[in-house]
């Protein structure tokens, strides 16, 4: 399969992902386990689906490396719960300096037909840099947790809200243009 092929499948998965993640967050709040697990596995896979659209959308490009480097920490926020090495508070705010990396990949996203979307979902999720005192400091009490950690949270509208939304229009988009 082709990258101009794989793009808006790619694109479509991520969306659905993305949107799917934030409600096992929302359910689990709700009744608890299991969705609190899915929605940590969720979050790593949006990070490695969130790379595989980086390299279709950009390329080789500099900033798809800067996705890698974010992709990878999702996945250590996902290790780092799931294995109970930290609470949940630490270990999302890894996943969000990560996915705050992939978003500054989105905002150069330029060729992208969904740009607009793209810039204001990348800008919401690079709140996430906030959180990387915290993550020197080990902070990991959210009871405790100074303001600016919870500014820091902001950053998951982009990554569970808008990055999805920006990605299935992306599909939307890309399917018309190979179609027309």
């Amino acid at each position: 399969m082709s990258a101009d092929a794989a793009l808006p499948q790619v694109a479509r998965v991520h969306g659905v992902v993305g949107f799917a993640t934030c409600a096992c967050l929302i359910v689990f709040y709700a009744v608890g386990d299991p969705f609190g697990l899915i929605n940590d596995v969720g979050n790593a896979l949006l990070g490695l689906l969130s790379l595989a659209l980086a390299w279709l959308v950009s390329g080789r490009h500099i900033l798809v490396g800067v996705a890698a480097v974010g992709a990878a920490l999702t996945v250590v926020g996902t290790v780092l719960v799931v294995s109970g090495i930290t609470g949940f508070f630490l270990a999302g705010l890894w996943s969000s300096l990560g996915f705050a990396l992939i978003g500054l990949w989105l905002l150069g996203a330029g060729r992208s037909p969904a740009r607009p979307s793209g810039l204001v979902a990348g800008g919401v999720m690079l709140l996430g840099l906030l959180g990387v005192p915290g993550i020197l400091m080990g902070l990991d009490d959210m009871d405790n947790a100074p303001v600016w950690a919870f500014v820091a949270g902001v950053s998951w509208a982009g990554t569970y809200l808008l990055f999805p939304a920006w990605s299935l229009r992306l599909a939307r988009r890309h399917g018309a243009e190979r179609v027309g």
